[in-house]
């Protein structure tokens, strides 16, 4: 049965892996490695994303512990910002992909379930590169 009112749905999820001290990784976590890698810095990535340095200090470092492996790691000295691991970039990598085969089971399940149309968030509203925020580079 199929709706004549022509209602649409846009899925959206909330999907996280969680440990017994609490969250491991999600969507949230995965945007602070991505500005991480793209800022050089945990601040300056703490500080587009809203967030007390203090704030993403913690979430990266309860991350670290619970999975037992170094997610970022420090270039030079203490002022010269930082990078990701291999095992933070792996992580990123990995959940992002589980994240989209996830969304896109989501999306044909909807489909094949509900008598409206339903599509992906992100096609429903992408952001153009330009429009999205830019880091501040403070140890270039």
């Amino acid at each position: 049965m199929r709706s004549e009112a022509g209602a649409h749905a846009v899925i959206r999820l909330h999907l996280w892996l969680e440990g017994p001290e609490g969250t491991l990784f999600g969507m949230g976590r995965l945007q602070l490695l991505d500005r991480i890698e793209l800022c050089g810095s945990l601040k300056a990535a703490a500080e587009e994303l809203g967030m007390s340095y203090r704030a993403a200090w913690g979430k990266l470092k309860a991350s670290e512990e619970a999975l037992g492996c170094p997610l970022i790691e420090k270039i030079g000295g203490n002022k010269s910002g930082c990078r990701l691991t291999e095992q933070g970039r792996s992580l990123a990598e990995s959940y992002r992909a589980w994240f989209a085969d996830v969304e896109r089971h989501a999306v044909s399940r909807a489909k094949a379930l509900f008598p409206f149309g339903c599509d992906l968030f992100q096609e429903r509203r992408r952001i153009p590169p330009s429009a999205q925020p830019s880091c501040v580079y403070e140890n270039t």
